[in-house]
């Protein structure tokens, strides 16, 4: 796993564990009043970061898209300049 994914996978592990957390909170201490704005908040907060990380994915998969492309034609003309060369292209 990438080390990108590991630090998404930690920080939305915290998010949800806080939300849980406010959530046993909640059930237990029925006699309080219950907070629906904060849980609401953090809810929130934990959408709003699935969805900058669903972004961030996006843009990351679309340049390695676009690498991948730019290393199949560079190898593509590696061949030819092989071939003209009488060399033989190993990779």
């Amino acid at each position: 796993m990438s080390e990108g994914y590991a630090e998404l996978i930690q920080y939305l592990d915290e998010k949800f564990n806080k939300i849980g957390l406010d959530l046993v909170e909640v059930k237990t201490d029925k006699a309080d009043k219950v907070d629906i704005a904060s849980l609401k908040k953090s809810f929130n907060d934990l959408q709003t970061s699935v969805d900058t990380y669903a972004q961030k994915a996006d843009t990351y998969f679309q340049e390695m898209a676009m690498l991948t492309h730019k290393v199949n034609r560079l190898e593509k003309f590696l061949e030819k300049v092989a071939e003209k060369l009488d060399m033989k292209f190993e990779y």
